[in-house]
C-alpha cells in the first residue's frame, strides 16, 4: 500500500488540530468557509472528542471557540446517518444550551455555527456545499425582520436570524471539478487527500507541513494506518451488506406479490420485500459484528426487532 503525503482532516481533528501551534490549519478552512477571518482561541470537550466514542460510531467532531466568543462545531461523518440532520440539530442544541449558566440572561446565549463534513449521499441536491439559516420573512409583505437600532448596537448583527444558528453541509463525494476558490481547494483536499502545488487557501501552506504523514512518530503512523483500514473494512462491510440484502430482499417480495396474481399481491409482496430487504441488510451487518445501534440507523428497524434477527 503506497503511503499517504497527508493525513485524513477527520484524524488530524482528533489528534493534531486541537493543538494550539496547530489552530491556524483550521482557522485557514473556516475562515475560506464562513467567509470571514476566523481566529479560535480554545477548543472545548465534546462528546465525540473522546476516543472511543469515536473510533465506535466512525465520526470525529470538534467544539471550538473563537475571538468573538461564537461557538463552532465541525463533525466529519463516513458513514451514511438516515437521522443525521436531526442530529446536527441535536449537537446545536446542546452546544446553546451547555454553554449558558444557570440564572443567565438570555443575552448570555453564544451563536452556533454546524460545520459538517459528509462523506456520504445526505439528502438529495445537486450543489456540494449547502447552508442553512434561520430567517424571518413576512408572510404579507415579503420583507425580512431586522432588529432594532437597541438590538443591533447590543448584538452587533442586522437581522434577527442572525441571532441563531448556523448550518453548513458539505458533501465531500460531490465535489467533481477544477478548485478555483479557496473553499474548493480545501473541499479538494478534503475528497482526494491531497493539496495541489497552487492551492492558496488559507491554512493549507500550514497543512503542507504540519499534516505530513512523513512527519509523524512511529506510533502514531501505526495508529494512522489502522485507522484508514478501519475505514476501508467498514465502507466495505456496509456496501456488501446492503448490496446483499438488496438483491435477497426484493426477489422474496417479488416472488411473493407474483404468486398471488393480483395487483394488491404483488403490491404487498413489494411492500413484504422492503422490509424483509432492511431485515437481510441488518442480518448481514448483525453477523459481521456491527453495532445495534449503528445497524438501526443504517436500516431503520428497531432496536427490538434486530434483536430478533
Amino acid at each position: 500500500m503506497a503511503l499517504p503525503h497527508y493525513v485524513r482532516f477527520d484524524w488530524a481533528m482528533k489528534r493534531l488540530l486541537r493543538h494550539k501551534s496547530n489552530f491556524v490549519v483550521l482557522e485557514g478552512f473556516l475562515s475560506s468557509l464562513l467567509g470571514e477571518k476566523i481566529t479560535i482561541c480554545n477548543i472545548l470537550e465534546s462528546e465525540g472528542n473522546k476516543e472511543d466514542i469515536t473510533d465506535k460510531f466512525n465520526r470525529v467532531d470538534l467544539l471550538a471557540e473563537d475571538s468573538k466568543g461564537e461557538l463552532i462545531i465541525v463533525e466529519v461523518q463516513n458513514n451514511r446517518e438516515i437521522d443525521y440532520f436531526l442530529r446536527m440539530l441535536y449537537g446545536v442544541s446542546k452546544a446553546v444550551t451547555e454553554y449558558i449558566s444557570e440564572g443567565d440572561l438570555y443575552e448570555k446565549i453564544r451563536k452556533v455555527y454546524s460545520v459538517n463534513i459528509v462523506y456520504f449521499d445526505l439528502g438529495q441536491g445537486t450543489d456540494y456545499v449547502y447552508h442553512g439559516r434561520t430567517e424571518f420573512r413576512g408572510i404579507h409583505n415579503n420583507d425580512v425582520l431586522k432588529l432594532s437600532k437597541q438590538q443591533t448596537e447590543k448584538f452587533i448583527c442586522q437581522e434577527a436570524g442572525d441571532l441563531f444558528p448556523e448550518y453548513y453541509v458539505l458533501r465531500v463525494n460531490e465535489f467533481d471539478k477544477k478548485a478555483i476558490t479557496p473553499l474548493d481547494e480545501w473541499i479538494s483536499f478534503l475528497k482526494t487527500g491531497e493539496i495541489g502545488d497552487n492551492a492558496k487557501a488559507p491554512g493549507l501552506a500550514e497543512a503542507r507541513e504540519r499534516l505530513k504523514f512523513s512527519s509523524l512518530g512511529k506510533t502514531d503512523r501505526a495508529a494512522y494506518l489502522r485507522n484508514i483500514e478501519n475505514l476501508r473494512v467498514q465502507r466495505s462491510v456496509m456496501d456488501t451488506a446492503i448490496r446483499e440484502g438488496k438483491a435477497e430482499g426484493k426477489a422474496e417480495g417479488l416472488a411473493e406479490g407474483l404468486a398471488e396474481g393480483r395487483i394488491e399481491g404483488r403490491m404487498e409482496g413489494l411492500a413484504e420485500g422492503e422490509k424483509k430487504k432492511q431485515q437481510d441488510i441488518a442480518r448481514n451487518m448483525k453477523a459481521l459484528g456491527l453495532d445495534p445501534e449503528v445497524i438501526a440507523k443504517a436500516t431503520g428497524l428497531t432496536s427490538e426487532e434486530i434483536s430478533y434477527l
